[in-house]
């Protein structure tokens, strides 16, 4: 299938060649441009020069994604193709194409045309992304979540009601036994506020230290069973823990995971309102209720607990999978959230996004010898602190950093920190580019993903 670009259709010119009548009938393609309100849209590049925008050179070939699937008043059809980080409005002819929206396909370069060559099997991005938007709605906070697990190690569980009785009747019960002993396994596996001192950083003990964290963080559940050849019960891990207390739960009620698999997952509001924005700090001041909930409402906690476990594992995957369809956009990511204990054994959450960027050279092509760039995002909430973000920037031997607190006391107590920061670096080895601390908060990392997903969610 040929696929005219929208816009003027120059030919190309060879060297010696004249152009062929072909070529100048080309110029025939309406114009498609969106431009933002209240301005004069420019005029529609042409398709030469849309293709030398794209560094797309005759007979080249290159993957496209369908953004859309257009049906014109005609009767003929238009794609919207992202190829190399750009929109491209195509005109497919009459014909009703073959073509879903998401679909990845080889093209070609012919003339001022694209050639389809073919049609790429379905890949692992299209069922990520829409086990992605199953979970969307049914996230728990793990912090709150938490909270709740911890309080009910105190206060008991009520049994669900029966048939006819009233959800308030029934005293509560001690948790269960095997669900206890899971549970404070967890906050035992859990890291701990004082469980690193400043200016350790060069310990071989702290950097491994941190490292056990992030992989018991339940990000890389599964593949951590394929790889140690344990046994789920036998494996610290965050994720893995929570399924523990849920089995000792059902099993205590005399029930299978199928009856799991019919409950509704609790879900957060402010999970709900903006699913997809990482890092997103909530209240380091955990809700708490007195009133001992039911073994029913601590099941569904736990599944919300775990569909956000799943939420951030998902999302990860599908930022990396579709890594390079933007000019400047990260190789890998990942979304991590780290719980952790206070003193006082306080549930608190750290969130933190990891970002490989790739450099290239002067052609746009990755540079074999250039070291990848890594970017570091970093925030949490502290009781006295407050809010605080953490951006890292490190391309070996350089580092930059910059700290933002939202309260002014935190503020000037981070200010006289840093010379410590700036030595312990040093000792490193690294080069310390720059490093400040401001007032406020940095602008939020928009996760770009397609509409269609969201939409999905909905």
């Amino acid at each position: 299938m040929t696929m005219k670009l929208n816009g003027e259709q120059p030919p190309i010119k060879t060297p010696g060649a004249p152009a062929s009548p072909t070529d100048t009938a080309q110029a025939n393609s309406r114009v498609r441009q969106d431009a933002p309100p209240g301005q004069r849209p420019e005029p529609q590049p042409s398709a030469q020069q849309q293709l030398l925008r794209l560094r797309l050179s005759n007979n080249e070939t290159t993957l496209a994604r369908v953004a859309e699937v257009l049906q014109q008043k005609g009767g003929g059809h238009e794609l919207i193709l992202e190829l190399r980080g750009q929109s491209l409005a195509v005109s497919a002819g009459a014909k009703p194409p073959e073509l879903s929206v998401g679909d990845l396909i080889k093209v070609m370069r012919a003339g001022n045309e694209l050639q389809l060559i073919g049609k790429l099997a379905p890949g692992q991005d299209a069922s990520i992304a829409r086990a992605l938007a199953q979970r969307l709605p049914w996230q728990q906070n793990l912090q709150t979540g938490l909270s709740q697990l911890l309080q009910s190690m105190t206060t008991g569980l009520k049994p669900d009601p029966k048939p006819g009785q009233l959800p308030s009747q029934g005293q509560p019960q001690p948790l269960p036994s095997v669900a206890r002993e899971n549970l404070q396994g967890l906050l035992n596996n859990l890291m701990k506020s004082d469980g690193l001192l400043p200016g350790t950083g060069k310990a071989d003990g702290s950097a491994q230290q941190v490292r056990q964290w992030l992989s018991e963080s339940g990000l890389f559940a599964e593949s951590r069973l394929l790889q140690s050849g344990l046994s789920a019960a036998a494996l610290p891990d965050l994720k893995l823990s929570l399924a523990r207390i849920v089995s000792a739960l059902l099993t205590t009620q005399g029930q299978g995971p199928e009856q799991f698999n019919r409950l509704t997952p609790l879900s957060s509001h402010d999970l709900v309102q903006a699913p997809l924005q990482f890092p997103q700090l909530t209240s380091a001041q955990a809700q708490s209720n007195s009133e001992p909930a039911s073994v029913g409402q601590t099941l569904r906690l736990l599944a919300g607990m775990l569909n956000r476990i799943t939420v951030n594992q998902l999302h990860s995957q599908v930022l990396t999978a579709r890594a390079g369809a933007e000019p400047g956009t990260p190789i890998n990511t990942l979304l991590v959230e780290l719980p952790w204990l206070t003193p006082q054994q306080e549930p608190r959450l750290a969130q933190l996004r990891l970002e490989q960027y790739r450099q290239d050279d002067s052609t746009g092509r990755p540079a074999r010898s250039a070291m990848s760039e890594w970017r570091l995002s970093l925030s949490m909430d502290l009781d006295e602190a407050g809010p605080l973000h953490f951006d890292v920037s490190f391309r070996y031997p350089s580092v930059s950093a910059q700290v933002w607190a939202e309260k002014q006391t935190t503020l000037r107590q981070v200010h006289q920190e840093l010379p410590l920061l700036r030595k312990s670096l040093t000792d490193l080895g690294l080069e310390v580019k720059e490093l400040d601390c401001r007032r406020g908060s940095p602008q939020q990392v928009q996760t770009r993903l397609e509409h269609r997903l969201v939409d999905t969610k909905a």
